[in-house]
C-alpha cells in the first residue's frame, strides 16, 4: 500500500460504531506519541461552536 502525502495525514473519516448514534474517528499514531498518551486513556472532548472546532485534552481526576 502507498503511503499518503504529507498533506494528506490528517485527513480523517468518521466511522459508526455500534448502531446509528456513536461515531468513532481516528488520529494518528504521531500525534498520540506527541501528547504521550496511552491505550486505554481517559480524555475529555469540548466544542468550541464558535471557532467550529473539537478540543482535545488529558482527562484530569478532581479527586
Amino acid at each position: 500500500m502507498a503511503r499518503k502525502k504529507l498533506e494528506e495525514r490528517n485527513i480523517r473519516k468518521l466511522a459508526k460504531v455500534g448502531g446509528k448514534r456513536t461515531y468513532s474517528l481516528t488520529l494518528s499514531i504521531e500525534a498520540i506519541r506527541e501528547f504521550g498518551w496511552k491505550e486505554g486513556q481517559k480524555v475529555v472532548i469540548e466544542v468550541d461552536k464558535k471557532g467550529q472546532r473539537f478540543i482535545i485534552k488529558d482527562w484530569k481526576d478532581k479527586l
